[in-house]
């Protein structure tokens, strides 16, 4: 007579599904891996240097901005339903929709100029310009040095 599975039985399953799930999670990370390498690599070698007018800035997804037809075809579905950072800029006489990282896009500030390096559409990086963050982090390290100094004029009168 069959009494059902035992708690042994049970265990096993249960380990033998969170191996497989493992296993499929680690080479779909190597695979993405070597995916985006060839990528980078790929930016690096296509990558100009340029200075570019930021006219505006937004995150959006890419069926909400003017892109060119050929690289809406191109894009992954995925791609299409998440939202990403794009930059309306005037590149020489041309006005185009570029699409960046947020480092990037945190770097960049509306209506100024910059020298960047662009591949394609994509916004690479920006040459000689500071992040918000960094910025942000060199006013700290001024106050405190104007603080330091204060206190010791203070020490220094008493």
């Amino acid at each position: 007579m069959f009494t059902g599975f035992a708690w042994i039985d049970i265990l096993l399953i249960v380990i033998l599904v969170l191996g497989a799930i493992v296993a499929g999670l680690y080479f779909l990370n190597r695979w993405a891996a070597k995916r985006m390498t060839a990528q980078q690599d790929m930016v690096e070698q296509t990558k100009q240097s340029t200075s570019i007018y930021v006219i505006d800035m937004r995150r959006d997804k890419a069926a909400n901005v003017t892109l060119p037809k050929v690289v809406m075809d191109n894009l992954p579905r995925t791609a299409r339903l998440m939202k990403m950072y794009f930059v309306k800029a005037k590149v020489g006489p041309q006005i185009v929709t570029l699409m960046c990282e947020k480092t990037v896009y945190n770097a960049l500030d509306v209506k100024k100029t910059f020298q960047v390096e662009l591949a394609g559409i994509y916004i690479a990086s920006v040459k000689g310009m500071k992040t918000k963050y960094e910025l942000q982090q060199v006013k700290k390290a001024k106050k405190a040095k104007a603080k330091e100094k204060e206190q010791a004029e203070k020490k220094a009168k008493k």
